[in-house]
């Protein structure tokens, strides 16, 4: 049972930042916008959140009010970057898909570059530490308290708030019945009235908010709190585009998929504590394929009945009514 309890405790830190990037993701596609830019969004509101925690570890601030501040200005620094893409794709017409990729490719080198000049090394390094031992009276709950209130983050409990509000603001609010006309009926949204262009770049703004907020997530849950341009986020933002699909653009069913990769790479970097697994006597980098092998297998099998959007990625042009 303790395996059991340690998989779960060392899942839900890797699980959380994939589920947000992917909600991200599925704000930006509802609106009809690609974002193949989730990877580089997340690189750069986890080296803010970072650069923000380096600046102020050591104050008296205590370790989770300052994760809750560097969250918000890794979410601010998303959302600022993901204007670029808003600009390019909806204003500019541009290639959706081109301009994504060129976002990606620009914030590695760019973190390399100051990182060199100004702390003389790959990335930024913190000595800030967020876990938490024990949340008090919730970790008392039998079973679900050891699983989910014990040796965790708080990123986790934010992670779920963050689902909940998500599946409120797609389907019960008039913003979200609107988001989704906006991807699927542009010009049908636009002939009652829609401003089709401000709800795709509130679409790509809350994706960049979440991208940047899963990226400072990554670095607080699985890297403890270094950023590197080298390794950036180790591919999750290309991750939580599969994972949206796998999820069918739906909340509750990303959120399934999210902890399913989440799991299988816990339990690739657990083998040593599964005697069955370990005494197979098979290399750990096999291990270590399988999360990305099951999500592909898996897409593939579910990709006939994925439906993305009907308008994603499909310029919207008002002369075109």
């Amino acid at each position: 049972m303790d395996v059991v309890y340690y998989l779960i405790q060392n899942m839900l830190p890797v699980g959380v930042p994939l589920l947000l990037v992917a909600l991200g993701g599925m704000f930006s596609e509802r609106s009809g916008v690609i974002n193949i830019a989730l990877e580089g969004i997340m690189l750069f509101g986890a080296f803010f959140g970072a650069l923000f925690v380096l600046n102020v570890q050591g104050t008296s601030m205590g370790p989770q009010t300052i994760l809750l501040i560097g969250m918000v200005v890794a979410g601010v620094s998303g959302l600022i970057y993901s204007l670029l893409l808003s600009f390019a794709s909806i204003n500019m017409k541009a290639n959706q898909v081109i301009v994504g990729t060129a976002l990606n490719m620009l914030i590695p080198a760019i973190i390399l570059l100051f990182s060199k000049m100004f702390f003389n090394s790959d990335g930024i390094t913190t000595n800030m530490r967020f876990y938490i031992r024990e949340i008090p009276v919730l970790s008392r709950i039998p079973v679900i308290g050891q699983m989910f209130f014990q040796r965790t983050y708080l990123t986790v409990i934010i992670g779920f708030i963050i689902l909940a509000i998500a599946v409120v603001l797609l389907y019960k609010t008039r913003f979200g019945l609107r988001l989704r006309a906006c991807g699927e009926h542009p010009h049908a949204a636009d002939s009652v009235g829609i401003n089709v262009y401000k709800m795709r770049y509130a679409g790509v703004s809350l994706s960049g908010i979440l991208a940047g907020i899963g990226g400072f997530f990554y670095a607080v849950g699985v890297t403890d709190g270094n950023v590197s341009g080298h390794t950036g986020v180790a591919g999750f933002g290309f991750l939580a585009l599969a994972v949206m699909i796998f999820g069918q653009w739906k909340p509750i069913r990303i959120m399934f998929a999210a902890m399913f990769f989440a799991f299988l790479r816990t339990l690739a970097y657990s083998v040593s504590l599964i005697p069955f697994l370990f005494d197979l006597g098979i290399n750990q980098t096999y291990y270590r394929i399988l999360p990305y092998l099951a999500t592909m297998v898996v897409l593939a099998l579910t990709s006939k009945n994925s439906r993305a959007p009907k308008a994603e990625g499909i310029p919207y042009d008002k002369s075109q009514r």
